[in-house]
């Protein structure tokens, strides 16, 4: 089976490759999200959310690993499904970013950790009651 995606747009952020990504100021790191002209009607009401979900095809990863070492855990070693790592079968991204402005088809975002150029495939409102259940995290909770 395959299954193909197209990108609606593609994001703007000062990270010119995976290894520029600073883990430990992405919270502070302002983008754009881009999206293509078509969509723009799509964009409607998306203003009135504090922050979205980003999901995005990691074009510049082109390895899967197994396993991971998760950044402040050098010493940890899981495997890929249970952390966040770039490395996996299918390179997607989820990253929730805050939304500070929407202009047109631009959205200006603070919270990214994505490339720049990197192919967006789709863009949701974070709500709370749902994406924020009670939750459990996993070997995270024993740094």
């Amino acid at each position: 089976m395959t299954i193909t995606f197209t990108p609606i747009g593609h994001v703007r952020s000062p990270y010119d490759s995976p290894t520029d990504v600073d883990h430990d100021a992405v919270d502070e790191t302002t983008g754009e999200i881009v999206l293509e002209d078509d969509y723009e009607d799509g964009l409607e009401g998306i203003d009135d959310f504090s922050h979205i979900v980003v999901f995005a095809h990691l074009d510049e990863i082109d390895d899967y690993r197994s396993t991971a070492r998760p950044p402040h855990a050098d010493d940890l070693e899981v495997g890929t499904f249970a952390t966040r790592s770039p490395h996996r079968p299918n390179p997607l991204a989820q990253t929730t970013v805050e939304l500070l402005e929407r202009d047109g088809t631009t959205l200006h975002v603070k919270g990214l950790d994505l490339v720049d150029g990197t192919p967006v495939i789709d863009v949701k409102p974070y709500v709370g009651s749902i994406d924020d259940e009670d939750v459990s995290f996993g070997w995270l909770e024993d740094l």
